[in-house]
């Protein structure tokens, strides 16, 4: 069946050379398999930005045994500690290294585990090695980052050569999923969503149920309509503030606080905005780790209203 796999993990790059990337930090990757070396990394950058997906990659092409553990989820340093003495004080089966890769490493508490940590990195080096992903580098103490080759996965001016490569892999995607689609509608997606890659195949797998990706999903990947929440938030009607949030949630939060940003100069009185600035800093900030978003950005949206003056 189409959906028995998520395209995600099913179409998951196995080669650094199959990872769509900018070239430099292709480049870096691609040393690394050539000296078939793994150093302890430090990757940072956006959410579906690949950066899993390269340390697995990386891992899986030089055959080194890994495990994975996701910072958000497994925080304590107890079950952090068992888990990796016990994968990481064995030799290798492989023979080569043996890696231990830290997801959304940014989780992790700055003043207990992320320390733990570091003395892990030096307790274990003759055999193992340490890769960390993280979104944001500046919530991972100074000690890990100079213990690591520290990588950022910016997209600077090559946004145009990334989409197009990856619209040629989501084509390939779809063909061999046997679903339709038009180009242009696929090009929309991908621009929408960019450069957040597990999105993109996340929103084209909702799509595809209908065994179709078509303009009849357009309405539903269109810009979010600013001028309805300015109304809303003008007249306090909370009610229709949250049916925005609940049509709209789909959309990626920094691009919502970015558009309501922008939207505020048109529809706000000059005094209150930076009272405005000030509450959407505050709660774009906790968009990155809060357990629901929707709660997130009405709240944010609830604290403009009640406190911002609009014309």
């Amino acid at each position: 069946m189409r959906n028995t796999f998520l395209f995600v993990e099913k179409y998951r790059p196995k080669t650094i050379t199959d990872c769509v990337l900018p070239q430099g930090i292709k480049n870096t990757f691609l040393e690394f398999v050539g000296r078939k070396e793994i150093p302890n990394l430090l990757l940072a950058g956006g959410s579906g930005v690949g950066k899993t997906t390269v340390a697995r990659a990386l891992c899986e092409e030089l055959n080194a045994d890994y495990m994975v553990i996701n910072g958000s989820e497994e925080s304590g340093i107890d079950v952090l500690r068992n888990k990796i003495k016990s994968f990481a004080s064995t030799v290798s089966l492989q023979g080569g290294y043996k890696v231990v890769i830290l997801d959304e490493a940014d989780y992790l508490n700055p003043s207990s585990t992320q320390p733990a940590l570091r003395g892990f990195i030096e307790e274990f080096h003759k055999n193992c090695r340490f890769i960390f992903t993280c979104n944001y580098k500046n919530r991972i103490i100074e000690p890990l980052h100079s213990r690591c080759s520290v990588i950022e996965f910016k997209i600077n001016g090559n946004k145009a050569q990334l989409a197009s490569q990856f619209m040629n892999r989501v084509e390939s995607i779809l063909k061999s999923e046997g679903i339709g689609f038009e180009d242009e509608v696929v090009a929309e997606l991908i621009m929408k969503h960019f450069p957040d890659f597990r999105r993109v195949l996340n929103e084209l797998q909702r799509y595809s149920v209908s065994g179709t990706i078509d303009s009849g999903i357009l309405v539903n990947i269109g810009e979010v309509n600013m001028k309805e929440l300015m109304t809303h938030l003008k007249g306090k009607e909370f009610s229709k503030v949250r049916k925005w949030v609940v049509d709209n949630i789909d959309n990626d939060p920094v691009k919502v606080f970015r558009r309501i940003y922008e939207t505020l100069y048109q529809y706000m009185h000059p005094a209150s905005i930076p009272a405005a600035v000030l509450v959407l800093g505050k709660y774009q900030y906790y968009s990155a780790f809060v357990a629901d978003p929707e709660v997130n950005l009405l709240a944010c949206l609830t604290e403009i209203m009640s406190q911002c003056d609009f014309k």
